[in-house]
């Protein structure tokens, strides 16, 4: 049985055509619960080639940290958030990291998980508000 660091995990980039968009996808990404972290490097230079053309771009670079098995999801997410008609998603193995960083991530995408003392606390502070209103 696997450790928590030997699960496989990804960095994925994504480039965005600015800090709003980027900021954007990093948002959902993140709280949608299919990325812990979301690094945004920028602005940077992209040199490609596009339609028959050297196109030369300043863009934002997105670190994705994830688990492996949801690559997919993250992939299909940032195609429906994109500008671009075709925008980069690369997906680079994540071979080690510290233990509790690791066990962040995953705890980080995995199932929204909510506690019973989070849960009475919730609602204690709903009764309080329905009594506070009823007061007035």
């Amino acid at each position: 049985m696997p450790t928590r660091t030997q699960r496989p995990l990804r960095a994925i980039l994504v480039t965005a055509s600015g800090e709003e968009q980027a900021r954007s996808i990093a948002r959902i990404l993140v709280g949608e619960r299919l990325a812990a972290c979301v690094n945004i490097v920028g602005p940077i230079r992209s040199v490609y080639r596009w339609r028959d053309a050297v196109e030369d771009e300043p863009e934002y670079l997105l670190v994705i940290k994830t688990r492996a098995m949801l690559y997919g999801k993250v992939e299909r997410r940032v195609r429906e958030l994109h500008t671009y008609e075709v925008p980069e998603v690369l997906a680079l193995k994540i071979e080690r990291g510290s233990p509790p960083y690791v066990n962040w991530l995953l705890e980080s995408t995995g199932p929204a998980v909510r506690t019973a003392a989070k849960s009475r606390k919730q609602t204690s502070k709903r009764s309080s508000t329905r009594a506070a209103g009823k007061t007035k």
